[in-house]
C-alpha cells in the first residue's frame, strides 16, 4: 500500500478563519456606533416636538415612533456586547487588553437595557406630553436611568483605558483623540446631570464621541487583521 504524505497546513492558513472570524467581531464594533448615532440624530431632525437642546436621545423611545430607538438601543448593544470579543483578541498582550474589552460589551450591555427600559414622557415630547418633568418617575424610567449611567461610565473608562493603550504604542494621534473623546462625554453628562443649559446636546455630543471612537479602534484593529 502506497502512503501519501500530506503537507501540513501553514501557519497561515490555519490562522484564517480564526481572523475571519475576528474581523467580523470588530466589524460589529465598527458599525454599532455609527449606526446608533445616524438613527438617532436623524429621528433627533425630523420628529416633531423633539428638541435636542432639551430632550435626551433616549426620549425618543416614547411614541408611536418610538420602536425605532427601542430597536436602536438594542441592536447596537447586540454588536457591543458580541464585539468586544474581537476587541479582547485584537488588543491581546497588550496595555489594556482586558479591561477595554469588558469596558464595552458592559456599555453594549448596558444600552441592550437602555431599549428595554423606556424613560417616561417629558416636557412636551412625544407632542402632547405636559412641559416640565414628571411629578414622579416610573420604575422603567428609574431603571433607564441606571442603564445610562453604566453606559456612560463604561464608555468614559474605556476611552481612557484605549488612551493609556495607544500611549504605550506610541500612537499620539490615537491617544489624544481616546482621551478627548472620553473627556466629552464626561464632561457631557456631567453638565446634563447638573441641569445645565442645553445638557441634553452636550451629553448627545459626549456619548456620539465616545461611542465613534470606539468603532474607529475596531475599525484600526479590523483593517490590520
Amino acid at each position: 500500500m502506497t502512503t501519501v504524505h500530506r503537507p501540513a497546513a501553514s501557519p497561515a492558513a490555519t490562522a484564517t478563519p480564526a481572523r475571519t472570524t475576528t474581523r467580523s467581531l470588530l466589524a460589529c464594533v465598527a458599525v454599532a456606533s455609527p449606526l446608533w448615532a445616524a438613527v438617532a440624530l436623524t429621528q433627533a431632525a425630523t420628529r416633531d416636538g423633539f428638541d435636542i437642546t432639551r430632550h435626551p436621545l433616549s426620549a425618543l423611545s416614547n411614541g408611536s415612533l418610538g420602536w425605532l430607538q427601542i430597536t436602536n438601543f438594542v441592536v447596537a448593544g447586540i454588536l457591543l456586547t458580541l464585539g468586544a470579543t474581537g476587541l479582547r483578541r485584537a488588543l491581546h498582550g497588550t496595555a489594556g487588553s482586558t479591561w477595554a474589552p469588558r469596558l464595552v460589551r458592559i456599555a453594549g450591555l448596558g444600552m441592550i437595557a437602555a431599549g428595554i427600559f423606556v424613560m417616561d414622557p417629558a416636557d412636551g415630547f412625544p407632542v402632547g406630553t405636559p412641559y416640565g418633568q414628571p411629578a414622579t418617575l416610573t420604575w422603567h424610567s428609574y431603571a433607564h436611568f441606571a442603564a445610562g449611567s453604566v453606559t456612560f461610565t463604561s464608555l468614559i473608562a474605556a476611552c481612557y483605558v484605549l488612551g493609556r493603550h495607544f500611549h504605550r504604542a506610541g500612537h499620539r494621534g490615537y491617544t489624544i483623540a481616546s482621551r478627548v473623546a472620553g473627556t466629552a462625554l464626561l464632561l457631557g453628562n456631567g453638565w446634563a446631570m447638573s441641569g445645565g443649559k442645553a445638557g441634553t446636546l452636550t451629553l448627545a455630543i459626549g456619548a456620539v464621541s465616545a461611542l465613534l471612537m470606539v468603532a474607529a479602534v475596531a475599525n484600526r484593529y479590523r483593517r490590520g487583521l
